[in-house]
């Protein structure tokens, strides 16, 4: 089978751990180059040393997202290392989830994140499109979230900025096509990742189960206390409630892995028993 990931130069934000981690290390072990960026130096080395252990080709660029002149620089440091900018993934995120009625508490994490998931993509876009566009070609994949799709109570900020990126993923393919593929990666629930750190309030989930709320938080406790029933962690079972994070990551290995005429727009992974209704 054709490999079209190999010896193409890809830039990871939030590439420390998470789908970034998993991503760097899947494109690595398929031949690509890797460009690693992190706020957090310390996690940021663990991934790019890990990729050179098993002979893959990386550096780590500390970068902060939310400064455009950090993120040109990482740019910058793409091209100069290896003539080019085929890929850029903005996956670098936070996820504050709270209610109005939290607004004092979570002040500060809402701006954290408006400034990372909607100026850090945006960041990410603007830092790679002029040479991209000057290669005739490039691709900008970003990471959105099932909460784009509609708006829920205890999710008002996290869903607006995640729609916000779709805004901006839609917008750089109408105007860059044929040049830019753009392709947006949508995660539902992925526990194992450490996103759900960011939350303010325990209680905001409920406005993306609905209905389902009891019965798949009953769940996700028996998770966390290693009591519940194995077939919902079995991914060959229809019922399976908890995606693992290497799906996603599989994903979007996937949507790298086409010729350059042929782009993934939207794609949404779920474990079919997750309980989440948007």
């Amino acid at each position: 089978m054709t490999n079209n990931v190999e010896n193409k130069v890809i830039i990871v934000t939030g590439a420390g751990g998470g789908f970034g981690r998993l991503v760097c290390q899947k494109a690595s072990a398929l031949g690509a180059r890797l460009i690693c960026a992190d706020i957090n130096a310390s996690t940021l080395n663990e991934t790019v040393d890990a990729i050179k252990s098993n002979g893959g080709i990386a550096t780590a660029v500390q970068t902060d997202v939310t400064d455009l002149k950090r993120m040109k620089t990482l740019a910058a440091h793409a091209v100069e290392t290896h003539g080019s900018i085929d890929v850029m993934i903005n996956n670098a995120g936070v996820m504050p989830l709270s209610f109005f009625s939290d607004h004092e508490a979570a002040a500060d994490a809402w701006s954290r994140c408006i400034d990372i998931n909607i100026k850090g993509v945006l960041h990410g876009i603007t830092a790679v499109y002029d040479q991209m566009m000057a290669q005739g070609r490039g691709h900008v994949i970003n990471l959105s979230s099932i909460y784009g799709n509609f708006p829920v109570v205890g999710a008002a900020v996290y869903g607006a900025t995640k729609t916000a990126v779709n805004f901006l993923s839609e917008s750089l393919r109408v105007e860059a096509q044929g040049k830019i593929k753009v392709t947006i990666i949508k995660p539902t629930g992925v526990p194992a990742t450490g996103l759900g750190s960011g939350v303010v309030n325990g209680e905001a989930v409920v406005g993306i189960l609905g209905q389902n709320a009891p019965s798949y938080l009953g769940t996700l406790m028996e998770l966390a206390e290693g009591k519940v029933d194995p077939k919902l962690l079995d991914p060959d079972q229809p019922g399976y409630a908890a995606l693992d994070p290497s799906y996603i990551a599989d994903a979007i290995i996937t949507a790298i892995d086409q010729p350059w005429g042929v782009s993934f727009g939207d794609i949404t992974v779920r474990a079919t028993g997750d309980g989440y209704i948007l």
